[in-house]
Order: C-alpha cells, then structure tokens, then sequence
C-alpha cells in the first residue's frame, strides 16, 4: 500500500532535514529567546505599575508574534511553497487589536485607562514579528524608545492634566474605611474615591481608585505612608 502526497503540499525532505541543522536551530532558538527577553523587559515595566497585562501576557504576545514571521519563512524557503511570507503577521497586526481593546476600560468617573498597555500589546507584537524575520536592530531600538516614552513622556502628561488619579490597593479590605478616611485628610479639594476589584487580584485585597479634581502636592509617597496600603501608583 501506499500513500501519496498531494502535489500542493509536497516537498523535498532532504531539505525539510537539513533545516534541523545545528546552525539552523541555534538561529531559530536565538529568535525565540530575543522574542521572550524583549517581552520580558516591557511587560517587567507594565508589571511594575500594577497593570493586568504584565510580563507573562506581553511575553506571550511577543513569543507568538516572532513564531508567525519564522513560520513564514520556514513555509517559503524550507517547504517552497508560494506565498506572501507577510500574510500570516499581518493578521497578527490586526488581531492583536482585540486583544489590546480588551485592557481599556471606561470607569464610572469619565477616566478612560489601558490605552498605554493596548497600545504597548500591539508594540510588542510588531517587535515579535521583527524578530521573527531576523531584523534584531530595529527590535532592539523599538524597546529602548519604548521604554524611554512611557517612562519620560508619562511624567509630562502628568504634569499637563488638571486632575490627579490614583490607584490604591489596601492589604485588607476591613481596613478600608479607615484608609479612605487617612486618604481624605491629605486632600485639600474636591475629590472621589471608589472601590474596585485589585490589579493584584490577592484574595483580602481591595482597589482604590481616587480622582482629585484638582492637581495637588499629593505624592504616591504620601499615601504609601498610610498603614495597610501595599500599593499605590499615579494612572
């Protein structure tokens, strides 16, 4: 008995063989491994500021996207078959757009949050996809003005709003009156304060979120002073 193989997907194994290669899979394993390190370093920056997608979604985001552009090119040049190599990230590029529009949120105050972190989903993506077909410069240079612009360029916009929004996470839930009421006393105008689920998602945690209508002296510093408050960051 035998079985054929149809003519669409057939090819040489002598050459699907020699893509197993030491040198060919140092290559693709070096690919793989910039694609985590690079994810690594920019979901280590989201982690820090307590957001959902943190290092382990944007190393997955990024690993993903670097296996589409390898993918690729293993179909047109080990398996030559014909296509456009660019096809498969291009979808990436497009479908990554609902994973990034599932981080913003519009909370009850008017304050949208999560345009950063979708945006920094979809970045990391395209990075993965660079990585993929090999361009290491430009995926180098990406994460570095990357990490330069939401760093320096946050603490403008800061500057520029006229209100100031905090996220607060008290280490026990039973202690949030009390908190609430510290957090209150060091604010000198009109203001909101409101719970939410935690960023941490620890069980006997529960979220602050505080809106000062006007800009203030008041420091992350100052509200991580109060007692059971294990973690606070200006959004």
């Amino acid at each position: 008995m035998s079985f054929l193989i149809p003519a669409q997907i057939q090819f040489d194994f002598d050459v699907l063989k020699d893509s197993f290669s030491w040198g060919s899979v140092k290559y693709d394993l070096l690919k793989l491994l910039v694609a985590v390190v690079f994810g690594a370093i920019i979901g280590s920056e989201r982690s820090r500021h307590g957001r959902a997608a943190g290092m382990r979604t944007h190393i997955l985001v990024c690993l993903g996207a670097c296996m589409t552009s390898m993918t690729s090119l293993f179909v047109s040049d080990i398996l030559s078959q014909q296509g456009d190599v660019l096809r498969i990230p291009a979808q990436v590029i497009s479908g990554i757009g609902f994973l990034g529009a599932g981080m913003i949120i519009l909370k009850s105050n008017n304050v949208i949050t999560g345009l950063t972190t979708a945006a920094g989903i979809w970045t990391t993506g395209v990075i993965g996809i660079a990585v993929g077909y090999g361009f290491f410069t430009g995926a180098f240079f990406s994460v570095i003005l990357f990490l330069i612009t939401i760093t320096l360029f946050s603490k403008f916009e800061r500057r520029k709003r006229l209100a100031q929004v905090f996220y607060v996470e008290v280490g026990d839930m039973y202690q949030t009156n009390r908190v609430m009421n510290e957090i209150s006393a060091l604010i000198n105008s009109e203001f909101s304060i409101r719970t939410m689920p935690p960023r941490s998602e620890k069980s006997g945690n529960i979220g602050l979120n505080v809106v000062i209508e006007r800009r203030g002296d008041l420091t992350v510093e100052e509200i991580c002073k109060i007692k059971d408050i294990v973690f606070a960051i200006e959004d």
